[in-house]
């Protein structure tokens, strides 16, 4: 292509896309052109760029024009070259000195192989990627300047993260199918890492290892709903694996990491009272002494401790309430980019609100559109979820307290969605609250009751997509909010103090 006729198209390309300034935007007209002539004496090229190249990344919209015609023809079937795709462009519109159809005759006429198509998609589409940068910035800047009253800060920080991550994972160029051979390199190199870990788990150990044996630990873009009535402990339960996991967090020791970075959004605790739970956990101090301030001194000593130790664990507290699913979307996506995520745990569904107009009018719709979004959100980040959820009253009207699947609250999307369901119960929990009159013949019987539930809990797999279903025994210590395997002490996860 002469020289000439490139600075024509150039500036054919720079009066279509108005530059707000003397800097041109990023972009490579050569690179449009020879993937164009690529795909007009070969139009097999096509296959190598349609996954991921579109119309809109082409700079020139001239070029723009051509590919949207040349991958309309190529899809249906149709052959795609010069004379084919000529009645749907301005043929005789002048660039320089020839006329639309003569530049397309020369595209083809210079295009020697088609080698190297996917690069020049490549670069094309990364020039893109830099164009939407800069645009986004500007819009980011102006709207700074000149924000509408409702919109808060808060809200447009939200958006542009975002926008920047949707622009991040947009801007790659896998995806779609995979052969069958790559899978299984997957599958294998997830049950060699599984090999190489110590608790032998395909997925993040939760280090109460009953619940690990029946799981196989956390899977990572799985979404796991643990529910139970209020008492049970479900966000004990919750605290107990969060923390598990991040102090078993191994970055940057150079061997198999067993744990993980975590982020904890708790919706109805504050940070503080999240903080004691796990604080009495592991120094084994009561978390009501704590808050009344009933311990003594070597109490407040083992407290100090404990603190030091606990307090480079990765584990990270998000204390806002009411948070809408995109809220948070946003703020796991700004933790994994800065700190890095393992798992993710939300205290609890009920208490997060939708994003669209239309769930807000409608519960259901609500819940569904949360419980879609984080199953959206474990695989988009990879991670495991755990989202705890309120149970329905309809369980405290039955005889047999045992959690059902139909008792999740609003039950179809959470049910559906979810890929391990776990439900938290208690026998304890209700026997004591049925203490009949002391000295009767009752009172007997709900004395040995007592003694077979107490410092008892089961946790029920409801539902699991990767194994078997059946109910998980442990132990509970109500003082410290403390969920534990049952058969061997020496399993317990190791505390500090």
């Amino acid at each position: 292509m002469a020289a000439a006729e490139i600075h024509a198209l150039k500036q054919h390309a720079e009066e279509n896309n108005n530059p707000a300034t003397w800097r041109r935007p990023p972009h490579n007209i050569e690179a449009e052109q020879a993937l164009l002539g690529a795909l007009l004496i070969n139009n097999d090229a096509y296959d190598r760029v349609s996954d991921f190249l579109k119309p809109e990344h082409f700079f020139e919209p001239l070029h723009a024009k051509i590919y949207e015609i040349l991958a309309t023809l190529v899809a249906s079937g149709k052959l795609a070259d010069p004379v084919t795709i000529k009645p749907f462009i301005p043929a005789e519109e002048k660039i320089g000195t020839m006329t639309v159809f003569e530049y397309v005759v020369r595209l083809a006429a210079e295009a020697i192989t088609i080698i190297n198509a996917a690069d020049y998609g490549h670069i094309i589409y990364d020039l893109y990627t830099r164009r939407s940068l800069i645009n986004l910035g500007e819009e980011i800047v102006n709207t700074a300047y000149d924000a509408p009253v409702e919109l808060v800060p808060a809200q447009q920080i939200e958006e542009a993260e975002k926008r920047l991550f949707q622009l991040a994972e947009t801007g790659r160029y896998g995806g779609g199918f995979e052969n069958f051979g790559s899978a299984l390199t997957k599958a294998i190199d997830m049950a060699g890492a599984a090999l190489k870990r110590s608790s032998r788990l395909s997925g993040i150990a939760t280090r109460i290892h009953s619940l690990d044996n029946k799981m196989g630990g956390l899977q990572k873009s799985d979404l796991i709903i643990l529910a139970g009535r209020p008492g049970m402990g479900k966000t004990s339960l919750a605290t107990n694996i969060a923390f598990n996991i991040a102090a078993a967090c191994q970055k940057d020791k150079g061997e198999e990491n067993e744990g993980g970075v975590v982020g904890f959004f708790s919706l109805e605790m504050s940070s503080e009272q999240l903080a004691t739970r796990i604080m009495a956990e592991q120094a084994e101090i009561s978390s009501s002494d704590i808050r009344r301030g009933n311990i003594s001194e070597n109490d407040f000593a083992s407290l100090m401790r404990a603190m030091q130790k606990m307090q480079q664990v990765p584990l990270f507290i998000d204390q806002t309430g009411g948070i809408s699913v995109a809220q948070l979307a946003a703020r796991a996506r700004r933790l994994k980019r800065q700190h890095g995520l393992d798992v993710l745990v939300i205290d609890y569904v009920q208490l997060m609100s939708g994003s669209s107009r239309r769930a807000s009018e409608n519960r259901v719709q609500e819940i569904t559109e949360i419980t879609t979004g984080l199953k959206a959100l474990a695989k988009e980040l990879n991670v495991p979820i755990i989202a705890l959820s309120q149970l329905s009253r309809q369980v405290e009207s039955r005889e047999d307290k045992k959690p059902q699947l139909s008792d999740l609250r609003e039950s179809g999307s959470i049910e559906q969605d979810a890929d391990v369901v776990l439900f938290v119960f208690r026998e304890e929990y209700y026997i004591k609250n049925r203490e009949p009159k002391p000295g009767t013949e009752d009172y007997s019987k709900w004395q040995t009751d007592m003694e077979n539930s107490f410092g008892k809990a089961e946790v029920i797999i409801a539902k699991q997509r990767h194994g078997p279903t059946g109910t998980v025994r442990l132990a509970f210590q109500a003082d410290y909010t403390r969920f534990s395997d049952l058969a061997d002490e020496s399993r317990l996860p190791e505390r500090y103090g």
